[in-house]
């Protein structure tokens, strides 16, 4: 390594000197810009070793992404081509970590300097990895420029999981709560949304399934509240129709019983250098803290959500017995178990003339999975008669009673429908009148 230009030949000076200028983050290019300042400013080291102004390329296409993988870092692999390819003479970086927080990018590209002749230069001064001492000494920046990046992400993790473990650090909350001024998790002032989220929690007592939700809203011409956490109306209340998706999450989300949880999903990195996230059991999440605010239900009839939610999952499996209510005319659907061998039976109907449909259960497992013969094909008919006969040998009073109950809560749900219904239209035809009174009182003339 060098200060002067010892190093640098007449073999260097006929190709191009490449600038490489990068910065973490967006918030790092608009805030730090000294940074960037310096960076760009080594363009006149490059001409004061002989390179005319125009064979000075930059390569900015990075700022805003980070060192630690070259996977999503056009510019760098731009860098990298041109190296290959032998039209670089000089490679310049404020320092190493600008080029690669990562040794096997950075081992890399020392491979391919060395092999195509080409210097590196920094603050510090000259190098050229095809010799020994000087890229022994890339080598050792380029570790200690991994191991800075290692530090700070562990300094960074510790401090986010210390607020973590106390319940303080604040993270993206479902619909239905906000954070007040002191930090504190609440529920969403708006009564037509808390009302909303608690009719969804109403309906699934009622059904006992997610998609039995969704009908029941779609039915009820129900719409559903929503916050977008990105694009032009982030922030804003919106309503729309209630997809099964969102049934599901909000069953799922802790937060919904007043519990604060952290470390629900991890991250995989792939070959490619992109992530996913995959869901972890409960016993793996980092931190579970019920009762740390207020919720919609209970953590009690969350557990039991869960748990009724994994049985309509695997009510189809082999060693399940449980179903959510089905529909249709007969009257075992869902529920009628093969005396064979022990599976679920289905149900399949026939057309007959003036619309009549004769059920007929079907188990026909073996022949799904296995390609046999259907185990059993008994007609329907008789064995609803039966059952009719026994429900109605078990009517008395009591059950008269309980249906007439049944009937007054029918009716209340109507009432809570109507009037959520009206809410919605009274919601609008505000928004409508305030558009209109904003519209009016605009002048033309003032500007």
């Amino acid at each position: 390594m060098t200060m002067s230009s010892n190093n640098v030949t007449a073999g260097h000076l006929n190709k191009n000197a490449y600038l490489y200028v990068r910065q973490s983050t967006l918030k790092q290019v608009l805030e730090n810009t000294e940074s960037t300042r310096r960076q760009y400013g080594l363009r006149d080291r490059a001409v004061a070793l002989g390179w005319p102004l125009t064979q000075v390329i930059t390569i900015d296409n990075d700022l805003g992404e980070s060192g630690a993988s070259i996977a999503d870092r056009q510019g760098f692999q731009k860098l990298i081509s041109e190296v290959s390819l032998g039209r670089a003479g000089l490679i310049m970086g404020l320092e190493v970590s600008r080029l690669a927080r990562n040794s096997a990018d950075w081992h890399r590209l020392l491979e391919i300097c060395a092999f195509t002749d080409t210097l590196i230069l920094d603050e510090d001064g000259i190098y050229d990895p095809s010799h020994f001492n000087d890229r022994l000494l890339l080598g050792l920046k380029g570790t200690m420029s991994e191991a800075e990046l290692h530090i700070l992400k562990a300094r960074l993790r510790g401090g986010v999981l210390s607020k973590v473990r106390r319940g303080r650090f604040k993270t993206r909350l479902p619909i239905g709560f906000i954070y007040d001024q002191n930090g504190n998790v609440v529920f969403d002032p708006d009564g037509q949304v808390q009302q909303t989220i608690k009719l969804l929690f109403d309906v699934f007592r009622r059904t006992g399934s997610a998609f039995g939700v969704v009908k029941a809203f779609w039915k009820d011409q129900i719409i559903f509240p929503r916050r977008p956490y990105n694009g032009p109306n982030k922030g804003e209340l919106l309503w729309d129709k209630l997809a099964y998706g969102q049934v599901q999450r909000i069953l799922k989300n802790p937060r919904y019983a007043g519990a604060y949880y952290y470390g629900r999903q991890r991250s995989r990195k792939h070959m490619d250098g992109s992530t996913s996230q995959y869901k972890v059991p409960r016993e793996e999440w980092i931190v579970l803290i019920p009762d740390s605010h207020p919720g919609y239900i209970t953590w009690d009839e969350y557990e039991e959500n869960i748990r009724r939610m994994k049985e309509n999952a695997t009510a189809y499996g082999s060693d399940q017995r449980k179903t959510p209510p089905r529909e249709g005319p007969c009257l075992l659907q869902g529920i009628a178990i093969c005396g064979k061998c022990g599976n679920r039976m289905t149900i399949r109907y026939k057309y007959r003339r003036q619309g009549r449909m004769d059920p007929v259960y079907l188990c026909q497992r073996s022949r799904t999975e296995r390609g046999e013969d259907n185990c059993q094909y008994i007609p329907g008919g008789c064995i609803d008669k039966a059952i009719e006969e026994l429900i109605l040998e078990t009517v008395s009073p009591l059950s008269l009673e309980v249906a007439l109950e049944v009937q007054k809560e029918l009716e209340s749900r109507a009432v809570e429908a109507d009037r959520l219904r009206k809410q919605h239209v009274e919601r609008a035809e505000y928004e409508a009148n305030l558009a209109r009174r904003r519209y009016v009182r605009v002048d033309p003339d003032k500007g």
